[in-house]
């Protein structure tokens, strides 16, 4: 089996005002306690998976890059030493700017760490201060070059629009300033705001001045004519790619491969059932310090819930719902399950469908949310 890692990294200097994630910026005394548990994790769950060959890792959090050099190799050794590795493996790691430097970076690429993506949202300072992040534009400029001074040559940034008081040329600046760096990958994404986080409490207050819905769509329909002109490839709603540099770990998500999470709040997909450690740092320390794996909740997925997830996840991506993987995965022509829907969809020139495929068009894109509730099944 094929799978994917996914590994947690709860700590954060500053949370950020948009941010639901569980991301913690007041626990930085558990970092070597956390350290160790999480190594005894992989450790617990490579015996159990003897027959993996690891093809993808992805270290996200909060910000990995907030630990020591040293607790980074930790955890990469602890790794290598517990599964298989493919070789042409992608090791990727979130880093926020201004967290990272030269010696580090020379370290993570040392020990295997072969993609990087910054969490940039912004080149504009003032809007960096207004979302609750602590770097500035230039910064995250210097971040890029020092990473590709270290030899990252994957490297992705990802941005936001739709932000308090953003227009739209400061989004093109952004955009612009992101393509002159030469990155290859570019995330973008619309903010939401989601409950429990600072920008909720504001919003509910009327302290939230977000930019107009008509605006909100020209700087989508910006963004969709400047990056794909500027040769990055649409390949997933908020992914854009040049010379096919794809993460190859989301993919994992949205083409329904197996992936293991590890360490506080992961998330696991494995043998079509859902496992998701508890969320409570210091309850993930004692539960694998004990001997325990730490999930909280162990799902085994319905084929209903399957085949809507199996659909509109795969609808996100360029190359929309393989229609012999879906018969093979659940012995059913899609177009017996879907049928109507996907003949409404294809009226309202939403969706596409050729020999092998059902993929969302541009207009369907753009209205994602819509076409994935009507795959959603009557139960």
């Amino acid at each position: 089996m094929k799978l994917g890692l996914y590994v947690h990294i709860p700590f954060c200097l500053q949370k950020c005002f948009y941010c639901d994630f569980p991301s913690f910026a007041n626990i930085a005394d558990l970092k070597e306690a956390y350290t160790d548990a999480l190594c005894k994790e992989i450790l617990m769950q490579g015996a159990l998976l003897p027959c993996a060959v690891v093809d993808t890792i992805y270290i996200g959090g909060g910000t990995p890059t907030t630990l020591s050099d040293g607790l980074l190799r930790k955890i990469l050794a602890s790794l290598k030493q517990a599964f298989h590795f493919n070789e042409t493996m992608e090791c990727s790691i979130e880093a926020n700017p201004g967290t990272v430097n030269p010696q580090q970076l020379e370290s993570l690429r040392a020990a295997g760490v072969n993609r990087i993506s910054f969490g940039v949202q912004t080149f504009e300072d003032n809007l960096l201060v207004k979302i609750g992040r602590i770097h500035t534009a230039q910064a995250a400029s210097q971040s890029v070059l020092l990473a590709q001074a270290a030899g990252f040559t994957n490297i992705n940034l990802d941005l936001m629009y739709g932000l308090p008081g953003q227009t739209l040329a400061m989004l093109e600046k952004s955009m612009q300033i992101a393509m002159d760096l030469g990155v290859d990958h570019i995330s973008i994404y619309g903010l939401i705001v989601e409950e429990g986080t600072v920008f909720a409490a504001k919003e509910k207050q009327g302290q939230l001045e977000l930019p107009s819905e008509e605006l909100v769509e020209q700087m989508y329909d910006r963004i969709m004519s400047a990056l794909p002109n500027a040769g990055y490839e649409r390949y997933e709603i908020s992914n854009f790619a040049k010379a096919k540099c794809y993460s190859r770990h989301n993919l994992k998500y949205w083409q329904d491969q197996p992936y293991l999470g590890l360490g506080a709040a992961a998330h696991s997909y494995i043998n079509d059932r859902r496992y998701a450690n508890t969320h409570d740092v210091k309850a993930y320390i004692a539960a694998v310090n004990s001997g325990k794996v730490a999930a909280e909740v162990e799902e085994e997925m319905t084929s209903t819930v399957l085949m809507e997830e199996f659909c509109f996840l795969a609808l996100r991506t360029k190359w929309g719902i393989d229609c012999g993987k879906f018969a093979e995965k659940f012995g059913r022509s899609i177009f017996a399950v879907y049928g109507n829907v996907i003949k409404n969809l294809q009226e309202k020139k939403l969706l596409t469908v050729d020999a092998r495929s059902v993929y969302l068009t541009a207009l369907g894109m753009k209205y994602g949310n819509q076409v994935f509730a009507e795959f959603l099944l009557d139960t």
